[in-house]
């Protein structure tokens, strides 16, 4: 299957092949996403990054991503400095961007949105996350680090047991995730949350008919056990306004609670970001010196990724390898003062 011109719009899209064949340009790239080699791969091309809702991790990822490649970005956040703000519609404003870019990244806080707004055009339009619904660029990142964290010791994730906690309903991250995680075999997938936050039944479904099982449970101390990877989701206030949730500081996952319970190889993730304040119920700072803790080697995957994603979509793939030259100004060996014991057996 060819990506080139594809809307991304949801993990649907992918297939295991597609991406795997993501992982190994993701891969390739890289030390470019480091800073050790570059690419002019995309070099006069222009990516359109519109954000109507809030982000750090994804617009900068994304816009990062695309000027490593070599590309250009143009760039506007909120609604209420667009033009729709005036009235103008999401038809109206995609076409008129269209005219402006080569390919465009749209984060709306409604889930039909993205949908409408590809349909108005031809250039690709990557949905960078739309309401509750979905984030596919997040999971495509989330299973490329999942990728290297179980490769770098020989393993793959086929076979393993999953433990998704937090807001499942409103968390479109483990949404896309659902959809990609399940392409892999023989998986036991036990989400962790209380019923009113639970997953979507139809991805429940979805995973059953893939031949996984599927565990519910409303008690990390439970849910969380023997758990090869555990994924943390915040609580999406967003999402529900004044609408009072049932989550209670059982839901907290901090130290104790890990080494009660978590595997000694467990690999421990979240999409970020995380509510790092004191008494808050979600993945606890005080699990920053835990090796198990992947957090920053995931948010670490997300520009390689993406770059594979936007180089295959704008057809360029087959030739970034022969692209690539040696970067000359410095960069430390390492991004983070922790990372040197992760980074030191899988990528240059």
């Amino acid at each position: 299957m060819s990506l080139t011109g594809k809307h991304i719009l949801s993990s649907d899209l992918f297939d295991r092949d597609e991406l795997e064949r993501l992982f190994e340009l993701a891969d390739v790239l890289t030390p470019v996403a480091r800073g050790r080699q570059v690419t002019r791969i995309l070099e006069g091309a222009v990516m359109a990054s519109l954000f109507f809702e809030a982000s750090t991790r994804t617009r900068l990822s994304c816009e990062a991503a695309f000027m490593r490649l070599g590309g250009g970005v143009t760039t506007t956040t909120g609604a209420e400095i667009m033009s729709i703000a005036k009235g103008e519609s999401l038809a109206d404003t995609s076409r008129v961007v269209s005219g402006y870019c080569d390919i465009i990244v749209i984060r709306h806080p409604e889930e039909a949105a993205v949908h409408e707004f590809a349909a108005a055009t031809n250039i690709p339009v990557i949905n960078g996350g739309n309401g509750a619904g979905e984030h596919p660029t997040q999971a495509l990142l989330d299973m490329f680090a999942l990728h290297r964290e179980f490769t770098r010791t020989g393993g793959t994730l086929d076979g393993r047991r999953i433990a998704l906690v937090g807001d499942l309903r409103h968390g479109r991250t483990v949404h896309s995730l659902m959809r990609l995680v399940t392409l892999y075999e023989d998986l036991t997938i036990v989400c962790v949350a209380p019923e009113p936050l639970g997953m979507p039944v139809h991805l429940l479904e979805l995973a059953e008919s893939r031949g996984h099982t599927v565990e519910l449970s409303d008690q990390p101390e439970i849910g969380l056990k023997d758990a090869d990877l555990v994924y943390a989701t915040r609580l999406q206030t967003e999402r529900f306004a004044d609408r009072p949730m049932p989550y209670s500081d059982a839901f907290r996952i901090d130290k104790a609670l890990v080494s009660r319970v978590c595997r000694e190889d467990a690999v421990i993730m979240h999409p970020l970001p995380r509510d790092g304040r004191p008494g808050s119920n979600d993945l606890a700072t005080d699990l920053n010196d835990d090796p198990r803790l992947a957090v920053f080697r995931q948010t670490d995957a997300g520009i390689p990724m993406r770059m594979a994603l936007f180089s295959s979509v704008l057809g360029v793939a087959d030739a970034v390898p022969d692209s690539l030259r040696p970067a000359a100004w410095y960069r430390p060996d390492y991004t983070g003062p922790d990372d040197a014991p992760f980074y030191k057996n899988i990528a240059p």
